[in-house]
């Protein structure tokens, strides 16, 4: 049954981008609202299934962006009426705090392919089930997000211990790191946010320069069927 996605984004830098491909190629419909060019939300009936995508800015610069206030509650009533709801990056942040979470400074920024590894409680996942224990993820943070109470905590990092947690019995989904990375994505997120890339291994040693995030294209491939593993799963909940 054909679902309709709409698309929460914070940044113009900052799209579907796979996520859009995976839609189209199921049939689905994709809507977006971009907040960052002062647009208004969707109505609730308007959609079944919504993504929160990423952004440069914190969830609590409310005073720098007014409309992340009005954004917190839009979540809380998306996932209150029964949404399937996927947050990405900063949209995994803001459904942390949504949930009754917290997102502070990480220790370290996390920038580039890392390796993202299974918790234990990822076993009882819906959404995560069929992923490998392990596997290389594309990143781009310098925040983490807190596991919100009730929430089954699935994924880590060397750099980074939260990464992924599930909630809703799998209707709604967090995800610190970026599946939905495309080539095109990639370099437009480097190119907005290049002032990040700084070299510093003792200090942020998590941090790559750009021609190694542009090596081996062929981990976008394995990425994308992460990415619709997880999506399948979330959709088949729909």
């Amino acid at each position: 049954m054909p679902l309709r996605l709409h698309g929460i984004r914070h940044a113009s830098f900052e799209r579907e981008a796979e996520i859009a491909a995976w839609a189209a190629q199921r049939g689905h419909s994709l809507s977006h609202t971009d907040l960052w060019n002062d647009e208004a939300l969707p109505e609730l009936g308007s959609f079944d299934w919504l993504l929160v995508l990423g952004g440069p800015m914190g969830v609590y610069d409310d005073d720098r962006h007014p409309w992340l206030a009005g954004e917190k509650r839009f979540l809380r009533a998306s996932v209150d009426a029964g949404k399937l709801v996927l947050g990405v990056c900063l949209g995994a942040q803001l459904l942390s705090v949504v949930l009754g979470g917290t997102v502070t400074r990480n220790r370290f920024r996390e920038i580039g392919w890392h390796q993202v590894t299974a918790t234990p409680q990822a076993a009882q996942s819906r959404v995560f089930a069929g992923l490998p224990r392990s596997y290389e993820a594309f990143h781009w943070h310098g925040d983490t997000f807190s596991i919100p109470e009730a929430a089954l905590w699935t994924a880590q990092s060397e750099a980074c211990a939260h990464q992924a947690f599930e909630a809703c019995a799998g209707r709604v989904v967090g995800l610190q790191f970026h599946l939905e990375t495309s080539a095109e994505s990639l370099r437009e997120i480097a190119a907005n946010c290049a002032d990040e890339i700084i070299p510093d291994p003792l200090a942020q040693p998590y941090i790559q320069p750009l021609p190694a995030m542009l090596e081996r294209p062929e981990r976008l491939t394995a990425l994308r069927g992460l990415l619709d593993r997880v999506l399948d799963n979330m959709a088949a909940l729909g």
